[in-house]
């Protein structure tokens, strides 16, 4: 049996002879009698108390945690006092290195997870309880498939958290009957050329190269906003993609491109010719700003692509001034009513990306250096998204086929007779 039962209403004394006698303590018949004790996995000492008469009951418990600590279900005592909103609130400060990741993740949980599971003890965690979660999700109109299953993420993270520091035995979420939210799986369909160039001509002149250097070189709106002229290798025909500009806490900040990878892209004639006209009619502005997080160190960067007031463009600003009234003009969605355009996620700067993806593997471009040019962690990633806009192989296996086994051409031995 693990650790010892402590008898708190008797003492054992040794008399002056040398025997040893059972006296009574200060707390003879008041309060819980027995303590059993034991020392955890972490090194420190645990207990639970009982009331006098149940001192088996005393020894039956800490056999029961000694049985847990050998097959591995041991759970630790303060779970019963930790709810998943205070560990998770814990667990949010050093989640990430990351100041904007952990933002967004302390949003996701704070809306939509401890609403449902906040207030429920880490012990008492079930595979039901994330089945309640997953159906609420499911259930909120506001909340789509992707951003459900990051919230479910961000809700397992935290309790996989729980069970590395002995909170819970075994994540629920690992259970067979709790499946992730599900995602409808929608296909990209790319703009046609002819709808990039009217989007371009409807923004103002200012903005028109930002659309070259999106559908030419495949950048995020971020790192095309946070392109500066130390960027361009004309000569080489290189854009390096080294920063992007980022709004953490409604501050705007440099920070390296999504995921860290900075990356060399392919610099057509065409977007060199285009930025070189743009850098005569708007000169690159030195912008400075704080380096990751608002309380940065300061960087500065002369910025190709400022706002009329030679200030950082802000995205939001952007996309309800500038971008949605070019998508209008350019007819991809209604004009605006009441002075409100439509909701327009398919029809974001990003995608230009989804276009230059589109014409480099319509144009045979490998999987691997299409991930490469649009500075995606995986190509696999790249395969999902745009798999089904590669090159069709079915006309190629039927033509070879029939080269094998239909009639040979008259004059033409056919392919039996060749040796």
């Amino acid at each position: 049996m693990a650790g010892h039962i402590q008898d708190r209403w008797f003492k054992i004394e040794t008399t002056a002879n040398g025997s040893t006698v059972r006296t009574k303590t200060d707390r003879h018949g008041t309060g819980l009698r027995y303590r059993a004790r034991y020392v955890g996995p972490d090194g420190t000492e645990k207990s639970k108390s009982f009331p006098d008469r149940q001192k088996r009951l005393a020894e039956s418990w800490l056999a029961s945690v000694a049985s847990d600590m050998t097959r591995g279900q041991y759970i630790d005592p303060r779970a019963a006092r930790v709810t998943f909103k205070g560990y998770a609130e814990k667990w949010l400060s050093t989640h990430s290195a990351d100041l904007s990741s952990r933002i967004v993740t302390e949003q996701r949980l704070r809306l939509h997870a401890f609403p449902v599971l906040g207030s429920r003890p880490l012990d008492s965690f079930r595979p039901e309880h994330l089945r309640d979660l997953v159906s609420a999700l499911e259930a909120n109109p506001r909340v789509g498939g992707a951003y459900a299953r990051n919230i479910y993420g961000d809700v397992r993270a935290v309790l996989s958290a729980a069970v590395d520091d002995g909170l819970l035995p075994r994540n629920p979420c690992s259970a067979r009957s709790v499946r992730p939210p599900t995602v409808e799986r929608r296909r990209v369909t790319p703009w046609l050329p002819s709808q990039v160039q009217a989007v371009r001509q409807s923004l103002p002149e200012r903005y028109r190269t930002m659309v070259d250097t999106g559908a030419g070189c495949g950048l995020r709106q971020g790192e095309i906003v946070g392109l500066a002229e130390d960027a361009l290798d004309s000569g080489g025909g290189i854009l390096r993609v080294v920063r992007q500009v980022k709004l953490i806490g409604g501050k705007a900040v440099f920070a390296p491109p999504k995921c860290g990878k900075e990356r060399d892209v392919p610099l057509p004639s065409s977007v060199a010719e285009a930025l070189r006209v743009h850098m005569d009619a708007c000169k690159p502005v030195d912008i400075t700003l704080p380096w990751r997080k608002p309380d940065g160190p300061k960087v500065t960067a002369r910025l190709l692509f400022t706002n009329s007031a030679n200030g950082v463009v802000w995205r939001s600003n952007f996309n309800i001034q500038e971008w949605k009234p070019a998508l209008a003009l350019a007819g991809l969605i209604p004009a605006a009513r009441d002075g409100k355009y439509v909701s327009a996620r398919e029809h974001g700067m990003h995608a230009l990306r989804h276009f230059y993806a589109s014409v480099l593997l319509d144009a045979g471009e490998s999987i691997k250096a299409v991930s490469q040019y649009l500075g995606h962690t995986d190509p696999a990633l790249t395969l999902r998204v745009y798999a089904h806009l590669m090159p069709s192989s079915q006309e190629r296996t039927r033509n070879a086929i029939d080269g094998l086994f239909l009639p040979a051409a008259e004059g033409s031995d056919g392919p039996e007779t060749a040796q």
